[in-house]
């Protein structure tokens, strides 16, 4: 990390910030049209009672460049917690500076102070940059897997069931 760059776990006071860090990645993803969440549930679900994620927030020269947001996961094969990170995304105009190398290498610290079986993520297909600097970084991006998902009505209806 250079004296320019900063990461750390976020603070309440963070969650505006990272909120609007996580419209940056929807629309980078051209996905924002789903972002339906707030800044109301964003801090309750990282600094509530019972949290659900955490988040590590990425500072150039003192200004948000970047996060992570992540919670564990479990493997029943290792018998070992995990971390998943749910979303890296740096702003476009923070990139090639290191700033995603530095958020993981957070992440790598973290999961071998937690004693972390594995440290896992998803990359869209079509991310041709991410996939590189993953692959680069010593990342396996496993061909045999696919991502399930139930939402909305699905859930309501396999609950139902």
């Amino acid at each position: 990390m250079t004296a320019q760059l900063k990461i750390r776990l976020a603070e309440p006071k963070d969650v505006p910030t990272i909120f609007e860090l996580i419209k940056a990645l929807a629309e980078y993803e051209k996905l924002s049209h789903t972002v339906t969440g707030n800044c109301k549930d964003l801090q309750e679900h990282l600094f509530g009672k019972r949290p659900y994620a955490e988040a590590i927030l990425a500072e150039w020269q003192e200004k948000a460049a970047g996060f992570a947001l992540f919670f564990c996961n479990y493997s029943t094969f290792l018998t070992k917690p995990g971390i998943y990170l749910e979303d890296l995304f740096v702003l476009p105009e923070y990139r090639r500076r290191g700033i995603g190398k530095a958020l993981l290498t957070y992440l790598a610290n973290l999961a071998r102070e937690r004693d972390a079986g594995r440290l896992e993520w998803s990359v869209l297909d079509w991310n041709d940059p991410a996939i590189a600097f993953y692959q680069r970084i010593g990342a396996t991006i496993l061909p045999d897997w696919r991502i399930c998902r139930l939402s909305g009505n699905a859930i309501s209806q396999l609950a139902d069931y």
